[in-house]
């Protein structure tokens, strides 16, 4: 995307990863050339009947007919995190930096999900959502990092600036979904860069091992790349329990949770999302809400969940302090003890 389109869209107010939602067609596919299979056709990833790409009357209805909340420029977090070299044994310490990116130490591993240290999710500095508080960990305070894991490609996940200074660091792996590789070898190298399909199973070490499993989701970096680079949720596996890290999903019919549950077993910890979800009609195919949310806790079997995805870029169009607030109230519905299902400010830490 070139910059005058990125500096346009962010003066009309659409968010660049909603824009690219919409229909485009393209025969070429610049991330990856592989096999068709299930979910993949050839140039685009898939859910079957639950791929439900967004026109551009959508788009147009929904940021010039709707009403959206206004967020403070600045929110910042009475907490920074300053974590331990590593977090050894059974422990499970997850600290949340902000938006979807959060670090898990366990059994020796250090592992850091989908990092944005910069000021605003976009592909151009001068446009584009712009964070209201700082991550949680300053990045000079960052632990070796065996592995970033980075769970699909729009900008609010996948920041080439943060890959390109953890890859200093000749230590840390970089590991993604199909496709996305070739967008991460742009800022650390593509030779560092792997990338795996739904059902895989890497090992990280240390008795550590990362599933690759579906999300009701897309992908895009621009407007005419839908769909081309898949994306994920995450199971960590260890030999205490495994983590669900779900990034970015809808709730669509709930299937992939409850296969999840049957396949892991259950979950020690899921973290889930539950801002970016407002207006319903246009995010419910793509953001669950706090109370899908608690509905996936649930069917996947977690003893404990913590809630990511709000309070740091505007992307929708819910007020900044909404989604923790549904989520207090869709646990008291469910009569579940408030501290099960965590909303932790930038900094914060959950030990499990």
């Amino acid at each position: 995307m070139n910059r005058r389109r990125a500096l346009l869209l962010s003066i009309l107010g659409l968010p660049l990863a909603a824009w690219a939602s919409v229909s485009h067609r393209s025969r070429e596919n610049p991330y990856y050339q592989g096999p068709e299979s299930a979910h993949f056709d050839g140039l685009r990833f898939h859910l079957g009947p639950l791929t439900r790409d967004k026109s551009r009357s959508d788009l147009i209805a929904w940021r010039f007919g709707g009403e959206r909340a206004a967020w403070p420029a600045s929110f910042p977090s009475p907490h920074r995190d300053t974590p331990p070299q590593r977090v050894e044994g059974e422990a499970l310490r997850v600290s949340y930096i902000g938006h979807a990116s959060v670090l898990i130490q366990t059994h020796g591993v250090n592992l850091l999900v989908d990092p944005v240290w910069s000021e605003r999710a976009s592909p151009v500095s001068f446009a584009g959502p712009k964070r209201v508080n700082d991550p949680g960990i300053a990045f000079e305070d960052l632990p070796p990092i065996d592995a970033v894991l980075v769970s699909h490609n729009h900008y609010d996940h996948l920041d080439l600036a943060t890959l390109t200074r953890l890859g200093g660091n000749a230590g840390t792996r970089f590991i993604a979904p199909l496709g996305n590789d070739a967008i991460m070898g742009e800022g650390v190298g593509v030779q560092r860069a792997e990338s795996y399909d739904w059902g895989a199973r890497v090992e990280v070490g240390r008795g550590v091992f990362v599933h690759f499993e579906p999300a009701y989701h897309w992908s895009a970096r621009g407007v005419l790349d839908r769909r081309m680079a898949l994306w994920c949720a995450f199971v960590i596996e260890t030999p205490s329990g495994s983590i669900y890290h779900v990034a970015d999903t809808g709730f669509g019919d709930g299937a992939i949770f409850q296969r999840m549950r049957e396949k892991h077993g259950g979950f020690k910890l899921a973290i889930l999302p539950i801002g970016a979800y407002a207006p319903r009609w246009f995010m419910r195919d793509q953001h669950v809400d706090p109370e899908e949310a608690v509905r996936i806790m649930q069917i996947c079997g977690a003893e404990r969940a913590l809630a990511h995805h709000w309070g740091t870029f505007q992307l929708t169009d819910e007020p900044i302090e909404e989604p923790p607030q549904k989520l207090a109230e869709a646990l008291a519905r469910e009569n579940i003890p408030q501290e099960r299902f965590a909303a932790l400010r930038p900094g914060a830490v959950l030990v499990v």
